[in-house]
């Protein structure tokens, strides 16, 4: 190293002294200027060399340090190793010691936190801490408890299954907060029919257990069981039948997520509003021919009691009038007169009632039409989300079934309607055609006389 160093110093004074060459006065100023740059490169060299050995010693130090540092870590080491073993010795010892201190103890211990821990899932989600909350709290910690229970800790394990029990079999009517489906709160009086429901003015409760709250259900079941719970709460005395829900509330839950006819209408989307438009369309059509054959019938009925004077206002007065006007004429002329009239008077009879048939007739097909758009739709959300989940292709079968029934409901009715209409018109035909025929054989008679 200290050769080169040499070398380019030599180098340096060799290029210094070309380039000062042209300013030397003479060759002696080149000399004593050569001298004493060897000098300064000489002093320059020398504190280089100092700088790099003392560098050299404070890098030895570093090392000797961390090996003793190293030494010293791995005696520590050794030391906790050996502790750690004798600790782990001792700890099974004390075990051993424990386990013969706690002798049959240790059979309770097991127990009473089996039967807590079984009598806290219970008594927190059962709707008798409605009315008695908190009842869970010394249940938890004997269950999570390390150590042996205590006395009063087993009273209160005892207390709380007996509160459990004798409350079960009780109704109790009692004041509660009640939190409301949109999130407010009021103190209501509520019954609660042993550890089965809880019961309002409006119907079915819940206990959530969760936040320890009582809330109404989201949907109230079938009126005929609601109405059973409202009756319940408004009597004094006495007794009163009451649904009661043996599963603590399960059964209830089912109850509420049915869907309601209303809810089983609408899944038939547009093909069942256009069926239900087609079935009222029918049913007014067919209550008007109802009304207006109705009052025809009973007058041509007033109208029989009394043929000498024929009244317009029903089709019988009418025919009777053109056989007043035209008993002059022979028998033949007069029957193809009558007949005339009796066509005249058949459009307004047989009004309306062919299209209420039609309409019967349209609405299968239309629920069918239903069932074909419902299937497509459901073969077409198969083909996007696969059959993994039966839940996505609900609505589309749903709207499939739904409008085939809302099709046959709409039908039914119309056919039995149109058998009763079409038959009251026939009557009132029948009845024109028994009196032409009379009539026309009276003049016949005449005749012949």
């Amino acid at each position: 190293m200290k050769k080169v160093i040499n070398f380019l110093s030599l180098a340096a004074i060799m290029t210094v002294g070309m380039i000062t060459t042209t300013q030397a006065n003479s060759l002696d100023d080149l000399l004593k200027q050569v001298k004493a740059d060897r000098v300064s490169e000489a002093k320059l060299d020398k504190k280089r060399e100092a700088e790099f050995l003392s560098a050299r010693s404070d890098k030895q130090a570093l090392l000797n340090k961390a090996k003793n540092e190293l030494s010293t870590q791995e005696a520590r080491n050794k030391r906790l190793m050996k502790a750690y073993a004798a600790n782990e010795i001792t700890l099974g010892q004390k075990e051993v010691e424990l386990d013969n201190a706690t002798g049959t103890l240790g059979e309770m211990f097991g127990v009473s936190r089996a039967a807590a821990a079984n009598a806290y899932g219970q008594i927190s989600t059962s709707i008798v801490s409605a009315e008695f909350p908190n009842r869970g709290a010394a249940l938890s910690r004997i269950a999570n408890s390390k150590e042996i229970p205590s006395l009063s800790d087993l009273e209160e394990l005892w207390f709380a299954l007996q509160t459990e029990m004798t409350e079960s079999g009780k109704v109790s009517r009692f004041s509660v907060e009640v939190t409301k489906l949109d999130g407010t709160k009021s103190t209501e009086t509520i019954i609660r029919i042993g550890a089965f429901n809880l019961i309002s003015e409006t119907g079915f409760l819940t206990y959530n257990d969760e936040v320890g709250q009582v809330q109404p259900l989201p949907k109230q079941p079938a009126s005929f069981i609601a109405e059973t719970a409202a009756d319940f709460f408004t009597i004094t005395s006495g007794y009163a039948p009451v649904y009661v829900d043996p599963s603590r509330g399960a059964i209830l839950a089912l109850e509420t997520r049915k869907k309601t006819v209303q809810e089983f209408f609408h899944e038939g989307k547009e093909v069942g509003y256009a069926i239900t438009v087609l079935f009222i369309v029918g049913l007014l059509i067919a209550a008007e021919r109802l009304i207006v054959l109705g009052g025809m019938t009973s007058r041509i009925k007033t109208q029989e009691k009394n043929l000498d004077k024929p009244n317009e206002n029903n089709p019988l007065g009418r025919l009777l009038k053109v056989f007043y006007d035209n008993q002059n004429v022979d028998a033949e002329t007069l029957e193809l007169k009558l007949d005339e009239a009796i066509l005249r008077e058949t459009p307004k009879v047989d009004r309306g009632v062919n299209l209420i048939k039609m309409f019967a007739a349209i609405a299968p097909l239309m629920g069918l039409l239903g069932t074909v758009i419902g299937m497509i739709m459901t073969f077409q959300t198969i083909t996007l989300f696969g059959t993994g989940d039966p839940k996505i292709m609900a609505g589309d079968i749903s709207l499939a079934l739904v409008t085939t029934a809302l099709g046959l409901i709409c039908a039914l009715p119309l056919i039995l309607i149109h058998s009763v209409v079409a038959g009251k018109s026939k009557s009132v035909l029948q009845k024109l055609d028994e009196q032409s025929a009379g009539l026309i054989a009276a003049i016949a008679e005449k005749g012949s006389k």
